[in-house]
């Protein structure tokens, strides 16, 4: 039974009134106010006074007497209903008179000898303390009991490694596995499942104790340490797993049995952990962060960077190392391919003084071909690893960094750039140059006219530009954007007219193609030729383009009359076959599951 938020606790509930919890019998009535707005929640461990007494005032129980405290997990089933729901409506030290039906007690059977069948009881209940634990399965089967705060207010996530301490027992106190630091991968975890789930929720030093039921069907784990060599699944070694739940687990070496169905106790500290980044969202380029950087600033494209790294193969050859040795820093550019691709994105991903170490698949790295390299050559298909420290950088002025010819100085800078790309078929890299030359004059209402109608005129071309770009990378839908955008602009722009045509060709929008085509025919009827921009250096007929569409429009319309054509074939033989049995004996009303 779940108390909507409106039958909680009134905060205008004075000291002497009562009133009803839920819709089941449940009185509350106010004995002395508590402290705060907070309220414990299920799962949460209280610490309660308490006197019990049947509705003739005859005492059956009370921790006052003992001078003990009763604690217990709130909403586990580990007290009768009546106390599990009105519990959870107190604050910090409120004292308060429960009269709680039989239905939310003890029921028919009562609880011999001190409470008879079907009784009423009243408890007078003091809430002392809670401590919060958290329900990790949703199911009970993990509880999770913070002892100690943590620092900050990040948490690991699962390609993190980890630095904890702890120490599992038996619900007996028997110790079955113990360690004073151990170091593992979030994901792939160590010795259960419990203490994985677990630290994903927990801060830098935090201690808390974990109570795991036999029904989460945990698994134990054994450690992999060296990141340098796997990250586990990236590169082939799995961690060993067994199950364990009805079957148990017997000892192994120095860590004892756990008996079929056993409950444990994890106490567990967060120590400290290295942060691990997924670089390029498919896991072939991940960062451990071995040191923190400085401050929040990180490389942009275009930016100076300074660093010291080192290669390695799987096996630990060095194939490079730049920096060291009294040398001077590496330095090169960023997005100027001077240094692989996986490198160069993970180096935008640090702050200067970080210290990380890099795992490069070969998509990002030297490719199926490999590469000689200063002091051994990369195989075919290598994964490789860095140890790179960002020493400096100077980051590329952005737009906001510039005043209004700078800007447009820029934009046109970033735009010759484009053009050099695309001419060696980098279309890819040339079609961030174009959409960097649009951001610094994307906003031009502060120009001067003729500063805008400078910036209309590179507008025009980049985005003419960048559209031949995305035709080439087959991104015809990109492409079409981008030739709308210069028509916005340039509505009798003949080149932007003939581009979105082939990019409408490709989507197979025919009709919208010939509309294009038939408007740069009408602009320039004479000029046989169009000419793309001098990136392509290439010669365009627009009326070749236009045959190419005639020819296009009658292999489709060929292509329907066949498929209508066999359809109502199809049609009229079940017509025929139809009549001919109606002829025979009448046709019931259904449909043939075979036609």
């Amino acid at each position: 039974m779940e108390l909507p938020e409106e039958e909680m606790e009134s905060p205008n509930l004075k000291v002497g009134e009562e009133k009803e919890i839920g819709k089941m019998g449940l009185k509350k009535k106010l004995l002395k106010e508590g402290e705060g707005w907070d309220r414990p929640n299920n799962g949460d461990q209280v610490e309660v006074h308490y006197t019990g007494t049947l509705l003739d005032g005859t005492q059956f129980d009370s921790s006052r007497d003992t001078g003990t405290p009763s604690k217990f997990n709130l909403g586990q089933g580990q007290v009768i209903k009546g106390w599990d729901e009105g519990i959870k409506t107190m604050k910090k030290g409120k004292n308060a008179l429960f009269t709680i039906p039989p239905e939310l007690a003890y029921g028919e059977s009562g609880s011999p000898p001190t409470i008879p069948p079907n009784a009423t009881l009243q408890f007078d209940v003091e809430l002392l303390s809670w401590t919060s634990v958290k329900d990790m399965c949703k199911d009970g089967g993990i509880l999770k009991n913070i002892i100690t705060e943590g620092e900050k207010w990040d948490y690991p996530k699962d390609l993190d490694e980890v630095f904890v301490k702890y120490e599992a027992r038996l619900e007996d106190g028997t110790i079955i596995s113990k360690s004073d630091g151990v170091e593992f991968i979030v994901e792939e975890g160590y010795f259960c499942r419990a203490l994985a789930e677990a630290v994903k929720t927990m801060r830098k030093g935090e201690k808390v104790l974990l109570n795991v039921k036999p029904q989460c069907e945990l698994e134990f784990y054994y450690p992999i340490s060296d990141f340098q060599f796997c990250l586990c699944k990236f590169i082939d070694n799995q961690s060993f797993a067994d199950a364990f739940g009805e079957s148990g687990r017997p000892a192994s070496g120095e860590e004892g049995g756990v008996p079929p169905n056993a409950s444990l106790q994890v106490d567990l500290e967060l120590v400290s952990w290295k942060n691990v980044s997924d670089i390029t969202k498919d896991r072939k380029v991940l960062k451990k962060t071995l040191k923190e950087g400085e401050g929040y600033e990180r490389p942009n494209d275009g930016a100076v960077v300074q660093v010291k790294l080192i290669g390695k193969l799987q096996d630990g050859t060095v194939f490079t190392k730049k920096g060291y040795d009294d040398e001077q820093p590496f330095e090169f550019k960023i997005d100027e391919e001077h240094v692989i691709d996986g490198l160069e994105k993970a180096v935008k991903n640090m702050k200067k003084g970080e210290i990380a170490l890099l795992i490069i698949q070969p998509d990002y790295a030297f490719g199926p071909s490999g590469s000689p390299q200063e002091y051994a050559i990369v195989p075919p298909n290598s994964t490789v690893y860095y140890e790179v420290e960002l020493l400096s950088f100077v980051k590329e002025k952005e737009s906001w960094d510039l005043n209004t010819p700078e800007k447009i100085e820029a934009a046109g800078k970033k735009k010759e750039e484009g053009n050099a790309l695309f001419k060696v078929g980098k279309y890819e890299r040339a079609s961030k140059r174009y959409e960097k030359a649009m951001k610094f004059i994307e906003y031009d209402s502060s120009f001067s006219d003729e500063e805008k109608q400078q910036s209309k005129a590179l507008k025009i071309t980049c985005n003419l530009n960048n559209a031949a770009c995305k035709l080439k990378l087959k991104e015809y839908k990109q492409a079409e954007k981008l030739c709308t955008k210069a028509l916005e602009l340039d509505g009798r722009n003949v080149k932007a007219l003939y581009r979105r045509a082939r990019a409408y060709l490709h989507l197979v929008d025919l009709d919208l193609a010939e509309r294009d085509i038939k408007k740069a025919l009408e602009i320039e009827p004479e000029n046989r030729y169009v000419f793309v921009p001098s990136v392509t250096n290439l010669n365009m007929d627009v009326k070749m383009e236009y045959k190419i569409l005639k020819q296009k429009v009658r292999e489709f319309n060929k292509k329907d009359a066949q498929f209508y054509g066999s359809m109502f074939a199809k049609l009229n033989r079940l017509e025929r076959a139809r009549t001919a049995t109606s002829k025979q004996e009448p046709v019931p009303m259904t449909i043939d599951s075979k036609a």
